[in-house]
């Protein structure tokens, strides 16, 4: 178990430094394009970067925003119930979460897989569309590890916290 917890942990890391740097590129590219503005030259194809950079940004920082447990949850009826109970409802909860997630990553690498077939690329700049769209199932992909993760340590920790 904690080979795969390591694992994920690493991978979490990865994802959130690249994360950031997006995050950061985007911050830049929109201040260019606000002074550029000004000169009545606004940058080209910013629109497809920040939907791109935006798509990365929030795949890449799923799986470590789980994994520190800062996702927004209403618990206020759950915590009314036994220990087991929220346990069993817990665990319920990261099995759902991470079918879903792990689906949505299958059907995104499948909409990769055509866009890299069909040769898509965007209107102004043409970027290829593919390697962003990968990038989001890897983002789920990796949600779904992290769920896992959280699901083994439910159920098998040994001190059974949530």
């Amino acid at each position: 178990m904690s080979i795969l917890e390591k694992f994920s942990r690493l991978m979490n890391h990865g994802f959130i430094l690249v994360a950031g740097t997006f995050m950061v590129a985007m911050i830049l590219l929109t201040c260019a394009n606000i002074f550029s503005r000004i000169l009545w030259v606004p940058v080209k194809g910013t629109f497809e970067l920040m939907g791109f950079f935006g798509a990365v940004v929030t795949a890449f920082a799923l799986g470590y925003t789980q994994a520190k447990k800062a996702h927004i949850s209403v618990d206020i009826l759950v915590n009314r119930f036994p220990k087991r109970v929220q346990k069993f409802i817990s665990g319920i909860n990261y099995v759902i979460c991470m079918i879903f997630f792990g689906l949505l990553g299958w059907q995104i690498a499948k909409l990769a897989n055509t866009l890299r077939t069909s040769g898509e690329v965007t209107e102004t700049l043409r970027v290829i569309y593919y390697p962003f769209t990968y990038g989001v199932a890897l983002g789920c992909f990796l949600l779904s590890l992290v769920l896992i993760v959280d699901l083994a340590k439910l159920f098998f920790a040994d001190n059974g916290a949530t």
